[in-house]
């Protein structure tokens, strides 16, 4: 057998500067690009193959700037307002439109609404005309036989009306790289493959299998980046299958990209098929997300292992393959704008590897504050929802809380000035709530953080949030929100929307297999407990109730896993991680999980009172208060939407006598 395949290691593991300078080095010049003439008017894009020469002058001939008549400037000198001047039509002047040739002997235009007609034959001027006014001369935009665009120019939509109005109907191109991408692993299905009438989130019946998408954002890059991307079927992790992929298609293109494989697993043998065949330069790259990456030469092919889970698929991709593209194309890539933020939190990095960490970035008042999304690898929704990427250097251990640092954005900066902040408590309503702002013009963009109640309370006092979602319940008083509103932001001038009355009760599986019907259940030794996180109003009203039970918190198993929002919480019952949590009702609905109602709650807004002049939370507000907001949360179940909108008043918010509440 040619090939012996054993467990790997990282075996040429570099930083990722080195391994970019490899990739420009040694892996760009084997990629050799032909030419193809294609139509002008599908060229957008692409980039010229040689200097490209006007065949006619643009103008080709003296042509009318402006509608009106043609002269001779020096027939029109003397003329003014006292002494104006009839000059013969069709002799003297000639009548022109814009773009019409000028005639010949004629070298100036009057426009017309500065021309008197006396009758058929005459017409009156009453100003003097000088040498090529209102005229565009032969070749004032391009003359025959210069230089209109040199070698590698890629070709704007603005360059299509210069080529066409210099004579180009055809222009030769540089051919688009062609990339081959061959997803592997036996775990992976096409996405037409699976059947999404039997998958159902709600009756917990899953799919057999991964469904394959990495080679699709792939495609949607290259595309994107001038490239012709080539995406082969699914290969099963099977070295002799996936190295007859290789050699059956690596003439046709002029990069490979193999998709997981890379790594050190048992089952990982995309660099020892590289080996056997040509040579492995980087394996393993001091990057996170992205290490298992591979670049090598798969005989006179540059190939590069992608990791198999999504992100670190996208950051392999974009810190390697595209400098390779746009190198073979020598084009520059436009650098992402680049702005300074204030982490949130501290955030700890480890040392020796460079972290590609995914954030949300707010302005709240004059600071831009960044606050970090899920940092798996396989969380393709915290680039989804990511609104920049702060590259945390391999030599820091992290970033520490208010130091300002620099981001780049993924999303257009007028996105972030146009961003509400919200930190607190998560409910599904938010949800509903961001759909309606965008339908405002400019879009109001919605950033939900879901750090619990009291989190978003302290976001607000620290100034980093617009408002914070809270339902909070004072086990002293039996009262929401104002307690803890009183005794975390004094001195701040607030106010007080009441957003939603929502249900909490215990989250069960489908029929409540395991027959629970109260809090006391939870000490079962056959029932395991999922919790929401510390400071979040949930866990708060579980404490209360279970202290007022005299139930003790210690005997519940799972109650040390937590959760960060009610649809995370449902879904690790929904997929058999635990027996049962208490959250909301629609998120159980969502999940079509059974619900055993345990207490009603109020869910308000608290917003600091000087951002109630920002537009941004009018529309807010305006939305709140919008019939479709309120139906379409009525529609979800288990909401009371009496009170949805109004201020509330207790003692101690805006020096309202205690007790009074509106």
């Amino acid at each position: 057998m040619a090939l012996k395949m054993k467990r790997t290691v990282y075996l040429k593991k570099k930083t990722l500067a080195e391994a970019r300078t490899i990739v420009s080095t040694k892996l760009a010049h084997l990629i050799h690009l032909g030419t193809e003439t294609i139509p002008v008017i599908h060229s957008l894009g692409r980039v010229t193959a040689e200097p490209i020469f006007a065949k006619i002058s643009s103008p080709s001939f003296h042509c009318a700037a402006m509608d009106g008549i043609a002269v001779k400037a020096e027939s029109t000198y003397g003329v003014t307002e006292e002494s104006p001047k009839s000059l013969l039509i069709n002799k003297e002047a000639f009548f022109v439109n814009t773009g019409n040739p000028i005639p010949q002997g004629m070298d100036a235009v009057i426009m017309i609404e500065d021309v008197h007609l006396v009758d058929s034959q005459l017409a009156e001027i009453r100003n003097a005309a000088y040498p090529w006014q209102h005229v565009r001369a032969i070749g004032e935009d391009m003359i025959a036989t210069e230089m209109v665009f040199p070698e590698n120019h890629k070709i704007t939509a603005y360059d299509l009306g210069a080529l066409l109005a210099c004579g180009h109907q055809e222009v030769k191109v540089k051919r688009k790289p062609r990339v081959l991408i061959i997803p592997t692993g036996s775990e992976l299905v096409e996405p037409e493959q699976t059947n999404l009438n039997q998958f159902n989130s709600r009756s917990g019946t899953i799919p057999s299998g991964i469904i394959e998408s990495n080679s699709y954002v792939l495609s949607g890059l290259i595309w994107e980046d001038g490239g012709d991307p080539i995406r082969h079927p699914i290969v099963e992790d099977d070295p002799f299958k996936i190295k007859e992929t290789i050699l059956s298609n690596y003439a046709g293109v002029d990069l490979i990209l193999i998709i997981a494989g890379s790594s050190a697993g048992s089952e990982d043998y995309t660099r020892s098929i590289i080996e056997e065949s040509g040579e492995v330069f980087v394996h393993g790259i001091s990057m996170m997300p992205g290490k298992p990456t591979l670049i090598g030469r798969f005989k006179d092919r540059p190939v590069i292992g992608i990791p198999g889970y999504p992100v670190s698929a996208i950051i392999s991709y974009e810190t390697l393959v595209r400098p390779i593209l746009y190198q073979s194309l020598h084009l520059t890539r436009t650098e992402r704008p680049k702005i300074k933020v204030i982490p949130t939190r501290k955030i700890p990095s480890k040392l020796g590897t460079e972290e590609f960490l995914r954030v949300k970035v707010g302005k709240v008042g004059e600071k831009f504050f960044a606050t970090p999304l899920p940092r798996g690898s396989g969380v393709i929704t915290s680039l989804t929802k990511a609104d920049g990427i702060i590259r945390i250097p391999a030599l820091s251990e992290g970033l520490d809380e208010n130091e300002e640092i620099e981001i780049e954005l993924l999303k257009p900066v007028e996105e972030i000035f146009n961003t509400v902040v919200l930190a607190g408590s998560h409910d599904l309503s938010l949800d509903i709530l961001a759909n309606l702002l965008g339908r405002f013009y400019p879009p109001i963009y919605f950033s939900s953080h879901p750090v619990g109640s009291l989190g978003g309370i302290l976001a607000i006092k620290n100034g980093i949030c617009h408002m914070a979602g809270v339902h909070l319940l004072d086990p002293e008083t039996g009262e929401y929100n104002f307690p803890y509103i009183r005794n975390y932001l004094k001195g701040i001038d607030l106010k007080v929307i009441h957003l939603v009355y929502r249900e909490q009760g215990l989250i069960v599986q489908k029929q409540n297999p395991k027959k629970i019907k109260r809090l006391e259940d939870l000490l079962r030794k056959d029932i395991t407990f999922i919790n929401r996180q510390k400071g979040s109003g949930t866990r708060i009203l579980l404490d209360h109730t279970l202290k007022t039970l005299s139930l003790d918190s210690t005997q519940i198993q799972g109650y040390e896993n937590e959760e960060y929002t009610h649809m995370a919480l449902a879904s690790g019952i929904a997929s058999g991680r635990a027996d049962v949590g208490l959250g909301i009702l629609p998120a159980a609905q969502a999940m079509n999980l059974d619900f055993i109602p345990v207490a009603k709650e109020r869910y308000d807004l608290v917003i600091p009172s000087i951002y109630f002049e920002d537009e941004k939370i009018r529309k807010v507000l305006e939305a709140i208060r919008s019939d479709d907001f309120k139906e379409t949360v009525q529609r979800m179940g288990g909401y009371d939407i009496s009170r949805t909108g109004e201020e509330l008043f207790n003692c101690g918010i805006r020096n309202v006598d205690c007790g009074t509440e509106k």
